[in-house]
Parts: structure tokens; C-alpha cells; sequence
């Protein structure tokens, strides 16, 4: 391990730190800021498409059904369906 001027240690490229972590490969939104409601509300997930890329999920506002996001999971259940 090596120090920057900052005094901060920077992990070398072999060490256990810069291994990605399976428990944080996905994430879900529980909540989300919605333009409508003008707060952070709870989302409802819903496919939209599938995509040879992955499945492209909206989040849409629970109280106004605003569209405030979506998302393109590539190993999500439906992704192998294009595949060949």
C-alpha cells in the first residue's frame, strides 16, 4: 500500500479492496424523487421492454404514476430469452 500528499492509503491494484462485491451488483429503488408530487415517494417497478442488452424496468410514482426512472438489468430472468 502506498500514501498520497494526503495521507490517505491507496489500495494496490491486487488488493482484496479493489475486488468488485456480488452483494452490492444490483440495486432496487424504494424510493424516488417524483417532478409531480415535488417529494421523494415510493416506486412501483414494472417491465417495459426486453432488450438484447437486458430487461429495461420503469419506476413509476406510487400516488401519481409519474414516470421518475428506469433501469436495464442484464441478468435479470427475461435477459436470456433473446439470447441465442
Amino acid at each position: 500500500m502506498k500514501r498520497d500528499p494526503f495521507g490517505f492509503i491507496v489500495p494496490d491494484d491486487n488488493s482484496r479492496c479493489s475486488q468488485q462485491r456480488p452483494d452490492f451488483d444490483q440495486l432496487e429503488a424504494m424510493e424516488l424523487f417524483c417532478p409531480e408530487c415535488r417529494q421523494a415517494v415510493p416506486v412501483k417497478k414494472s417491465l417495459l421492454l426486453i432488450l438484447p442488452e437486458g430487461d429495461k424496468y420503469e419506476y413509476r410514482c406510487q400516488y401519481c404514476g409519474a414516470t421518475v426512472g428506469d433501469k436495464i438489468d442484464r441478468s435479470g430472468q427475461f435477459h436470456g430469452i433473446l439470447k441465442s
